[in-house]
């Protein structure tokens, strides 16, 4: 799969003329057609004036290749932590209004819940022992202010995975550090709780969270690991159109 090729499709070509002649003319052809420039992004000759022009050092930064495949993985699980940021946000809305009107709740759970038994019993349900029957009766045995924490810390949750889904989509750098610590600061949490049950969603979240990881400290070098900053800018260079023709003149 060509990334640079479907970026373009995507986004459209990005020219530039550099100042340096040597440098100027291998961007650069003539034909039938007029002057076509070589895009920075898939290398292809695109007719018509360059987008910008100035020196070769001033020249776009402009993702190819690997890249753009690396900031499509990135942008993904910017996406999965959107949909966190809506899952959570809405829990925290939902625990904020239940403490809220927990007394008309309790009211209408109380007078309602023995006539619903023997409606779950004819339908084959064991009502005595459903777990959300449980956590609902112990919701409406917490205190108000227990519920106001419930909802503040699942708040607080939710705006964590906003900065990180921002952070992940803009591919800033630190954007990329901040979703590894955010994200790993949460696995041992995650470990512990597949000690007490083990569930598709939570094997799944710990799976997503410890490939996310992995890939930031491989892919982008973070802390050192693989030459660190250095060698991740040093890569971005070599791989830069401008480089490799300067490189062969």
């Amino acid at each position: 799969m060509d990334w640079s090729l479907i970026t373009c499709g995507l986004t459209g070509h990005v020219t530039y003329a550099p100042s340096e002649p040597e440098l100027r003319d291998r961007l650069r052809c003539t034909s039938a057609r007029g002057t076509s420039w070589r895009c920075l992004r898939c290398g292809d000759f695109v007719p018509g004036e360059p987008q910008a022009s100035g020196p070769a050092d001033e020249a776009p930064t402009v993702g190819r290749g690997r890249q753009l495949r690396d900031a499509f993985v990135l942008r993904v699980f910017a996406v999965e932590r959107l949909l966190r940021v809506v899952v959570f946000g809405l829990a925290a809305y939902g625990v904020w209004r239940f403490s809220v009107h927990r007394t008309s709740i309790r009211q209408v759970f109380e007078r309602d819940l023995p006539l619903l038994r023997p409606l779950f019993g004819q339908a084959g349900l064991d009502f005595g022992h459903s777990r959300i029957l449980r956590w609902t009766q112990e919701a409406l045995g917490s205190r108000p202010g227990t519920l106001h924490w419930i909802a503040a810390a699942l708040a607080a949750y939710a705006v964590i995975e906003l900065v990180e889904a921002v952070g992940l989509w803009s591919l800033k750098r630190w954007g990329e550090y901040f979703a590894f610590v955010a994200t790993a600061v949460f696995l041992p949490l995650e470990i512990y709780e597949l000690t007490e049950r083990i569930s598709v969603l939570r094997v799944g979240a710990l799976l997503i969270n410890l490939i996310l990881v992995a890939y930031l400290v491989w892919t982008k070098h973070l802390f050192g690991v693989r030459g660190g900053r250095a060698a991740y800018e040093a890569e971005r260079r070599s791989a830069s159109l401008i480089e490799i023709e300067r490189a062969a003149t």
